[in-house]
């Protein structure tokens, strides 16, 4: 299936702590390590961060074409990601894992998780993750 949209963003400099900037320029900024791994942490993002607003975004917007689908009306919904990197258990290298916490106020619970696991099935990140990171998923 040929994409219908490409986004394309280049890293330059010191990896982590080095610099990325996106094709058409909108994003352009340095990273950091976070202090946690080590580096210097302070005002400037880094990987997973960027990953946690993409999925949080991809996410939230599954979640309201699934309502839609269903004509179900949602207000005041939240998608919030938390990524985590750690070592992998069974030799070099580093995973990530995720956990998918969703606002769904005014629905029953039965309801709110239909709809949370049918955007998980939606969501393209999601589909890229299934398999490859361990994803949990949460109502608040």
């Amino acid at each position: 299936m040929p994409a219908i949209y490409t986004a394309s963003a280049t890293a330059t400099g010191d990896g982590r702590n080095g610099h990325v900037r996106s094709s058409d320029g909108v994003l352009d900024f340095d990273l950091a390590v976070p202090k946690e791994m080590g580096g210097p942490g302070g005002a400037l993002t880094n990987p997973e961060q960027l990953f946690a607003a993409g999925y949080a975004a991809c996410f939230h917007s599954a979640l309201k074409a699934v309502a839609r689908a269903q004509k179900i009306t949602l207000t005041d919904t939240a998608i919030t990601i938390d990524v985590g990197v750690g070592p992998k258990a069974d030799g070099p290298g580093y995973v990530l894992d995720v956990t998918i916490e969703a606002e769904i106020p005014g629905l029953p619970e039965d309801q709110a998780r239909t709809l949370l696991d049918a955007a998980h099935q939606m969501c393209p990140y999601s589909n890229a993750t299934r398999g490859n990171v361990d994803v949990k998923l949460s109502l608040a």
